[in-house]
């Protein structure tokens, strides 16, 4: 008969069954693997499916205005041809001008109608308006954050006299009336470089676009790196940096900046469709781009002007606009929760 076995140890000897030892299994506890704040933002984003799901619209938005000429040839149709005038298309228009067809001329060639008076295709104008609307927004949001968060960041940390000057300058923008001096100024800017008689280049339209609403875009950003960072300047591990005899600027970028990452994100989703907003404002009221270039703001424009006789016209650019400005701010709202959950909704 075999003898029960003994477990060996400092302590008095305990008596095993053999058939017990046999069948327990030893369980080894799992090694414990730390992870990053930008996993665990990560792991809590796809907790949230509105997050998701916003993201996925938003991303679909960039591809379509991305592969847009690329999608108009397989489509077969361009934004600027007036295919009204097309002999392939002799009923296109009405005698008055307006799209034959039901629900402003939506058939197998023409998938979201034809623009009235001209006849250009509604499909292909609103993928190249996405794409001049989105390309735009994103060089003025990355103007206006860079250049905010460079202002916020020297006048918080540097304090003083820098940061009173910083921030009088950054009053003195605030004070202008935005959309007025969008209409006022866009056509000052046009003018130092072309003659009134002249014609103004897209591409200058554009450049002008971008600077005056940049002069007047950043603000926002500045304030608040500057109030996250006076917030921070005085902590504990930013005095130990000073202690360990680090510069300013390795302070700056490797203790300070990123700690303000999350609200200089959270900002820039807002910014983006703001810019968005703003462009296609200038458009509507006429001083942003101007025929042939297809344009949100001008579309919304056309259509003002004949929704009595087709309003299907306004439908999928503003089903459009809607969509991807909704998707953007849940979007914002989402990284927001993520990067702190103690906001979560």
């Amino acid at each position: 008969m075999t003898s029960p076995t003994k477990a060996e140890g400092s302590g008095p000897s305990v008596a095993l069954d053999p058939e017990l030892a046999a069948t327990t299994e030893v369980v080894v506890p799992k090694k414990l693997e730390g992870r990053s704040p930008g996993q665990l933002m990560w792991q809590r984003f796809k907790r949230d499916r509105t997050g998701m799901v916003s993201a996925g619209v938003v991303i679909f938005f960039f591809v379509v205005s991305a592969l847009a000429p690329v999608i108009s040839k397989l489509y077969g149709k361009d934004p600027y041809t007036l295919y009204a005038q097309e002999p392939e298309y002799p009923f296109l228009l009405d005698d008055f001008a307006m799209p034959s067809g039901s629900f402003g001329g939506v058939s197998g060639d023409f998938w979201f109608g034809v623009q009235p008076q001209l006849g250009r295709d509604v499909f292909t104008m609103l993928l190249y308006a996405i794409r001049n609307s989105l390309y735009m927004a994103l060089v003025l949001t990355t103007l206006c954050v860079v250049t905010g968060v460079l202002i916020g960041l020297v006048g918080g940390y540097f304090g003083g006299k820098v940061d009173y000057w910083l921030g009088r300058v950054t009053d003195f923008f605030l004070s202008f009336p935005n959309q007025l001096f969008f209409i006022a100024f866009m056509p000052v800017v046009t003018a130092m470089f072309v003659s009134p008689t002249d014609e103004t280049p897209t591409y200058l339209r554009v450049v002008a676009i971008i600077l005056v609403m940049w002069f007047l875009g950043w603000m926002s950003m500045a304030r608040l790196v500057r109030g996250s960072v006076v917030s921070l300047r005085e902590r504990e591990f930013v005095e130990a940096a000073k202690v360990s005899g680090a510069s300013r600027w390795r302070i700056v970028r490797k203790e300070i900046l990123p700690n303000v990452v999350t609200p200089i994100l959270v900002q820039a989703t807002y910014t983006l469709p703001s810019s968005i907003l703003n462009i296609a404002f200038l458009s509507f009221v006429g001083v942003g781009l101007v025929e042939p270039t297809p344009d949100w703001g001008r579309m919304f424009a056309i259509g003002a002007h004949i929704y009595e006789q087709d309003p299907a016209f306004l439908l999928f650019p503003g089903a459009a606009l809607v969509i991807f400005i909704l998707a953007f701010n849940l979007l914002g709202d989402s990284v927001r929760d993520a990067f702190d959950p103690k906001t979560g909704r």
